[in-house]
């Protein structure tokens, strides 16, 4: 009888040490829950001022506004004639004379504002295959040709004669005419085609 009081005596620090075990398994698991519940309410308040932030912004953005837009006021304001020039297949390449006759025409446009637009000719490069790229400025109501290529000024020539009221600057031609104004393709091209088109944009108003 002895015998089994001492064993159940020797027993109960084992069991006590067993639930101790589990105690502190138990507070480390309730720890956890705590520590991710409180990670998962940050994280939930943080989605919540994200979204409101995004809100405010898109009424921010899209909210209507009654009053009229400011005019862009880099917008220039171009007059009503049309400068065009006909160029090789090479178009206006950088470093051909077509290039220099382009700038040109852009530094009139700056003082004219006169529109300012360029057709290279695709294909042979001839006068009977320019002629029909020239018809299609003369149709687009150019009031202003230029032509710079030995095909081009010569198409040019031959049509100029048929077409009073348009202005015709020719680099390198060497037939002048009313309507025909002949530049050399040397030193000064860029000033002497910006010169003309002044000159031709001022006689057609």
């Amino acid at each position: 009888m002895s015998k089994q009081v001492r064993q159940v005596s020797q027993a109960r620090p084992a069991r006590t040490l067993r639930e101790g075990r589990a105690s502190a398994v138990g507070r480390a698991t309730l720890a956890w829950l705590r520590a991710l519940r409180g990670r998962t309410i940050a994280l939930t308040a943080g989605a919540f001022a994200v979204a409101a932030a995004l809100a405010v912004t898109a009424v921010l953005l899209f909210s209507h506004d009654d009053r009229p837009p400011i005019p862009d006021t880099r917008a220039r304001a171009y007059t009503d004639v049309d400068a065009c020039l006909l160029t090789g297949e090479r178009g206006i390449t950088a470093g051909t004379p077509a290039a220099t006759v382009w700038q040109g025409m852009q530094d009139a446009s700056l003082k004219t504002h006169t529109r300012v637009s360029y057709t290279q000719v695709t294909g042979e490069q001839s006068a009977g295959n320019a002629r029909p790229f020239l018809n299609g400025l003369l149709q687009r109501s150019c009031d202003v040709v230029l032509a710079v290529g030995a095909p081009e000024v010569t198409a040019a020539e031959q049509t100029a004669p048929r077409y009073k009221k348009v202005a015709f600057v020719l680099v390198g031609g060497t037939h002048a005419a009313a309507n025909v104004t002949t530049v050399g393709a040397g030193e000064g091209l860029r000033a002497e085609v910006a010169d003309a088109v002044e000159r031709t944009t001022d006689a057609s108003h």
